[in-house]
């Protein structure tokens, strides 16, 4: 380690996700065998407005960056100064991202070897209640200032990671992370890699929970363990947010991929997820609904919904559920303007349905009238499309059904 060359970086950002994310300050801090070589630090302007939610966090705002350097004008300077260094930062793929992504606007290339202290510290510091920056700080009592500033949180982490070398004798575990081909040194860094190992190569759900055990996603796998690991190493900007507000990750093996996928929706619409998409926004269901108007005549209607209900019956194309009700309307003898095939008359003047009995005239009684509804009623209830799945278990001796 000794001839190794650490840049302790700490960024601090407008806010709005990876890609709209821009640089307000930068402090780098060089590091060789424990020592600190030398520091760079500079204001940024980010060339967009700094919300105020971050200003209330950092203290730095749109003033506090009206005459600091643009990127461009700083980029060579932090290019030379991380050059054949290895990337250390705290929660180390956040910072090396906005960093990457500003180089690539302006057309260059920015690629380094990266270490987390977060992650280092959950496998030399185990079993700490948190391991964000202010917290881990406190807990092993390393003096922290002007946090949320870019230059304290690199002081601090520089501590951290001083500290971190001494109880890695033999590096090992600095070893370990920095082989490119580790797997554990790329997890989100809240993530246990314990969870990770634990995962089962076997059809199943998994659920990403965050801090506070909400779940924030669920899917379902063929294999739960390739799947969760090909969102961890996902670049794009929904799989990168996502991971990084994931603290826990559970599973649930079904024995089947068909079971798999019924069980996830079934959770989708429990918990509503925050990073699902697709069956978040349901899809619209006409429905076969009845209810007695203020004649007491029960009558029947097509409904458009976007939530499951007790219905007759229940179509996901309109022209099936008139065709439906046309022919239960035709079938039962019924009215079509009761059966609201018509609207705005009083009588009935369909143009296929002309066997109506005449309730729409007064000259067929009401109780009449419904019994034959209730038949009809009866007659979609008893005519409702049912089905049994069945399929392979968890093992050689459970059947799904």
């Amino acid at each position: 380690m000794e001839d190794k060359i650490f840049s302790i970086v700490d960024v601090e950002t407008t806010g709005g996700g990876m890609r709209g994310n821009r640089i307000t300050e930068i402090c780098i801090i060089t590091l060789q065998n424990g020592e600190i070589l030398d520091k760079y630090t500079t204001l940024i302007n980010p060339e967009k407005i700094i919300p105020h939610h971050i200003t209330a966090l950092t203290g730095i705002s749109n003033e506090t960056v009206e005459d600091a350097p643009l990127f461009y004008e700083v980029a060579v300077k932090i290019q030379a100064i991380t050059e054949n260094t290895i990337f250390v930062a705290h929660n180390v793929h956040f910072d090396y991202n906005v960093l990457r992504n500003e180089f690539r606007r302006l057309g260059m290339e920015f690629d380094r070897k990266k270490l987390c202290t977060v992650r280092l510290s959950r496998k030399l510091i185990p079993h700490l209640l948190s391991y964000s920056l202010g917290r881990i700080c406190s807990s092993i009592n390393i003096p922290i200032e002007n946090r949320h500033r870019a230059e304290g949180d690199t002081d601090a982490t520089v501590i951290l990671f001083q500290r971190l070398m001494r109880l890695d004798d033999n590096h090992e575990v600095f070893d370990q992370f920095l082989n490119p081909r580790s797997k554990e040194a790329s997890l989100p860094p809240h993530l246990n890699s314990k969870q990770i190992i634990d995962l089962p190569n076997s059809a199943g759900i998994y659920l990403f929970k965050n801090k506070d055990q909400k779940v924030i996603y669920v899917g379902k796998a063929k294999n739960i363990k390739k799947r969760v690991l090909s969102h961890i190493y996902n670049k794009k900007n929904k799989g990168y947010l996502m991971c990084q507000e994931t603290f826990f990750i559970e599973h649930e093996e079904t024995g089947s991929e068909l079971t798999a996928l019924l069980l996830e929706s079934e959770l989708i619409k429990k918990y509503y997820p925050k990073f699902n998409r697709a069956q978040k926004r349901p899809q619209s269901s006409y429905e076969i609904i009845s209810y007695k108007n203020q004649r007491n005549i029960i009558q029947l209607a097509i409904t458009k919904t976007k939530t499951a209900n007790d219905s007759l019956m229940t179509f996901y194309n309109r022209t099936l559920a008139r065709e439906r009700l046309e022919y239960i309307c035709e079938t039962f003898y019924l009215c079509p303007r009761y059966c609201s095939l018509q609207s705005n008359v009083e009588i009935c003047s369909h143009y296929k349905i002309n066997n109506c009995e005449g309730i729409c005239e007064g000259t067929e009684e009401i109780d009449d009238y419904n019994k034959k509804v209730l038949a009809a009623i009866a007659h979609l209830n008893d005519n409702k499309p049912t089905f049994i799945v069945y399929g392979n278990g968890r093992n050689d001796t459970e059947r799904i059904h």
